[in-house]
């Protein structure tokens, strides 16, 4: 029988996180619902973005290092002509195009991606969770401070054009950890001359994680057994284990 804490459940769950949900309250709910003592989720994503969440639950805390240094990959929808605070459609507007002059053209956005591919600088935004003498960045936004930030460097391994319809665009982008897909969605517009922001964000793989092997939290809940999803220590890549879950498990 569990006990009041939980049960001890090992594994990872891949979850697809809908928007609205804030990373930590989505990991809470499954959570509950597979009524597990101990679980941790591996690089947050905004509460309007969807997408894969990996969870893991008890001694499959161990690879959250490795999953944290992941590359990851993400579908992203910019919307052109205006630019936010947040680099997102949950910030204000602070700066817009001339009416009428957005007309994005795939030929012109195609050619500014080409930019962004490989190893590039990024600068990171104030609404982050960055800190600064102990205190995140965001923290200095909501107060109106916009502090100095040095650029980072980071790898931009894919930038596809999916669509392109004139006022706004939807790129595939496969990049390196610590990258900020609505800073790079800021920084195409710019480059671009029109502004942009982001408009949607969905996270589609994590390492070796992908968004096709994830379960929502309505079908989660619905599941006789909802743990039976769960990846066990033995089926992780071999790669992401650390050597003594490994010996404990062969044991």
């Amino acid at each position: 029988m569990a006990s009041r804490r939980g049960q001890l459940l090992d594994g990872v769950l891949l979850l697809d996180k809908p928007a609205g949900l804030s990373s930590n309250q989505a990991l809470q709910r499954a959570k509950r619902v597979l009524d597990a003592r101990k679980a941790g989720h591996t690089g947050t994503l905004d509460p309007f973005a969807t997408g894969l969440l990996v969870c893991c639950l008890g001694r499959a805390t161990k690879i959250s290092a490795a999953m944290l240094e992941a590359d990851k990959e993400y579908e992203a929808t910019l919307a052109f002509g205006e630019e936010t605070d947040s680099g997102d459609l949950t910030g204000h507007v602070v700066a817009r195009a001339e009416p009428g002059t957005v007309d994005v053209q795939a030929a012109g956005l195609e050619a500014v991606l080409a930019e962004f591919r490989g190893s590039i600088e990024q600068v990171p935004p104030m609404i982050s969770a960055l800190k600064r003498d102990g205190r995140p960045l965001y923290e200095y936004a909501r107060q109106g401070v916009v502090l100095e930030r040095a650029p980072r460097p980071i790898t931009i391994h894919a930038l596809e054009l999916l669509a392109c319809t004139g006022t706004q665009a939807r790129i595939r982008v496969l990049c390196s950890k610590g990258t900020y897909v609505r800073t790079l969605a800021q920084d195409i517009g710019r480059r671009l001359g029109c502004l942009a922001h982001l408009s949607a964000l969905r996270r589609t793989r994590v390492g070796p994680f992908s968004i096709e092997q994830a379960v929502t939290l309505d079908a989660l809940q619905a599941m006789a057994q909802p743990a039976s999803v769960l990846i066990p220590l033995h089926a992780l890549p071999a790669a992401l284990v650390p050597a003594q879950i490994v010996n404990r498990e062969s044991s």
